[in-house]
């Protein structure tokens, strides 16, 4: 049976077998981009980070925000103490843009993430070219050989990648290839259904010198605290916040919260 992560990723790399653009133009373009902010930097700052997310619409929910400002939304994030933005530029499955990410790189000072599904090397520029300081690479979707481009590409150009992994063996496959952030999908991106246990199960295994995102499922700030608790250095709230009425306010109430420190394994 065809998965939303199918069709998802289907649809993605039939794009980038269209894409004939010159890697070496596009790779000379994002050298040349001004410099990153400092994506992990910031994620390290004592207390729970809060990496908000423009989110449009989502798959399985539909429409989420009708009519979303980036500028509005971006600006309400930074007032409520977030520390870094994710922004979805997929049009086709969450409604998003390149020029949602130009707009709120231009309102904010905070660095940000490009969420999308990364196929390609051309992606990973692309990700710097239209300004973001972070791209993110899901595990699940690539085979090492990808991973390793991928994350070379992005470091040659001053990206920070982030490794997105759904359990134990894909956390494995990250930190053989020294993934440095690391991402926690409660989301089954198969199903898109939350596992609110995920994260916490699987916390005590990152190395404590990585910096671990939970990400997907987090309502509230309970959610945020517990994650804190369970050694997660920041989170990535999405939904919860584009829903709320009060974006600055729901921002606020997950940011700050102290983290517990992780043992992890760090042979």
């Amino acid at each position: 049976m065809r998965t939303y992560l199918d069709d998802i990723l289907s649809a993605h790399r039939r794009q980038a077998s269209l894409d004939h653009r010159e890697i070496e133009e596009l790779s000379r373009q994002a050298s040349s981009a001004p410099a990153p902010r400092d994506f992990v930097g910031v994620l390290r700052s004592p207390g729970l980070s809060v990496i908000a997310e423009i989110k449009r619409r989502s798959p399985s929910k539909g429409l989420l925000a009708d009519g979303l400002d980036p500028t509005s939304v971006a600006r309400s994030y930074e007032s409520g103490g977030a520390a870094a933005l994710s922004v979805l530029t997929d049009g086709a499955h969450f409604g998003g843009s390149p020029e949602d990410l130009a707009v709120a790189k231009a309102a904010v000072p905070l660095p940000i993430l490009r969420k999308d599904f990364t196929v390609d090397v051309r992606d990973v520029l692309d990700a710097r070219i239209m300004g973001a300081d972070a791209v993110l690479l899901i595990v699940a979707a690539l085979d090492d050989r990808e991973l390793k481009t991928f994350a070379h590409t992005a470091a040659s150009v001053g990206l920070t990648a982030l490794f997105e992994v759904h359990d134990e063996e894909e956390l494995e496959r990250a930190l053989e290839l020294d993934a440095i952030v690391i991402g926690v999908n409660q989301r089954d991106l198969k199903t898109f259904n939350v596992d609110t246990e995920r994260a916490e199960r699987m916390g005590a295994l990152i190395p404590s010198d990585c910096v671990a995102i939970a990400e997907s499922g987090v309502r509230d700030g309970h959610d945020a605290q517990r994650l804190a608790s369970a050694g997660y250095d920041a989170v990535l709230v999405g939904e919860s916040l584009v829903t709320s009425g009060d974006p600055a306010a729901a921002v606020s109430a997950m940011a700050g919260h102290e983290v517990t420190p992780r043992g992890g394994n760090d042979e």
